[in-house]
């Protein structure tokens, strides 16, 4: 692990709300006055937008029609080890950003689906947070995961994942069902070998769960609200978790096992400031006491 200069990853798929996460926790680094450094997993795709669909109409043309950003082929995960090994040893390290749209295109001076030249993080930062796909990943070939001080999977029940995949990319992007759902099948391998596996290797696990039918998820109107979900809050290592505490500041919610508590959906942001501020702050401790 990094402790001099920490690292802390969120993983999850596409469609799983992984960025709004980010923003709770952007809320605790502004409320407690840390310098984070934020780097986005898409920025460390092989890929650009139109180098990434030339790749894909050229792997389908060998026969392999599941080719997708979820595998290691499509992403540059050795420069990412390498990122999270030189940050936890120096606090430094080489950064990019993907620009997906034309507002960001605007700030970063490039045009959307393409990427920023590399270039030094800032020097000082207190921490580094990762949002996206890779932050717990294992492979034959590297372990980011071992780098990373605190791990934690945003894991929607698929069926969620799929619906508000399918909501966002048409009404983003403009993509049919059947183009959505082309894209959920192409990306299945991937998903089970390189997503699912890394939601073993997180500290704490979110995983949203509806309590509305969504038993076909290819024809839901709209995505479940979060009051009409619960969420499912794993801990990898119960010891000194005060479940008594999150049940009394968590209203209605109960244990299912002796490492899970259930909240109402609509508590999720509540419970990741009450369940992460004080293990960032131990982090930051730790920091402090290894200078």
């Amino acid at each position: 692990m990094s402790i001099k200069h920490p690292i802390i990853a969120i993983t999850g798929s596409s469609g799983a709300g992984t960025t709004s996460v980010t923003r709770f926790f952007q809320n605790i680094f502004r409320r407690e006055n840390i310098n984070a450094e934020i780097i986005e997993g898409d920025s460390f795709h092989r890929y650009d937008r139109a180098e990434m669909k030339a790749k894909m109409d050229e792997m389908t043309a060998t026969g392999d029609n599941h080719f997708s950003h979820f595998g290691p082929e499509a992403n540059l995960l050795p420069e990412l080890e390498e990122l999270f090994r030189e940050y936890g040893e120096t606090g430094g390290g080489k950064r990019r950003y993907y620009v997906h749209d034309h507002e960001e295109a605007k700030r970063l001076g490039a045009e959307p689906g393409t990427f920023t030249p590399w270039e030094d993080l800032p020097e000082g930062s207190d921490l580094l947070f990762y949002e996206g796909l890779h932050g717990a990943v294992k492979t034959d070939k590297i372990d980011v995961a071992s780098l990373v001080d605190l791990r934690i999977g945003v894991v929607p029940i698929i069926n969620l994942e799929w619906i508000q995949k399918i909501h966002r990319d048409k009404a983003q992007r403009g993509y049919s069902t059947e183009a959505v759902m082309d894209t959920i099948l192409r990306r299945m391998p991937d998903y089970i070998n390189y997503i699912c596996p890394q939601f073993s290797e997180t500290h704490v696990n979110f995983q949203r769960v509806p309590t509305v039918d969504t038993s076909n998820p290819l024809i839901s109107e709209d995505i479940p609200s979060a009051d009409e979900s619960f969420v499912v809050i794993r801990f990898a290592d119960p010891h000194g978790i005060d479940f008594p505490y999150l049940m009394s500041m968590l209203h209605d919610s109960f244990m299912s096992r002796p490492n899970i508590i259930v909240c109402p959906g609509g508590k999720m942001g509540l419970a990741m400031q009450i369940i992460f501020t004080p293990m960032i702050l131990q982090v930051m401790d730790r920091k402090r006491r290894r200078r």
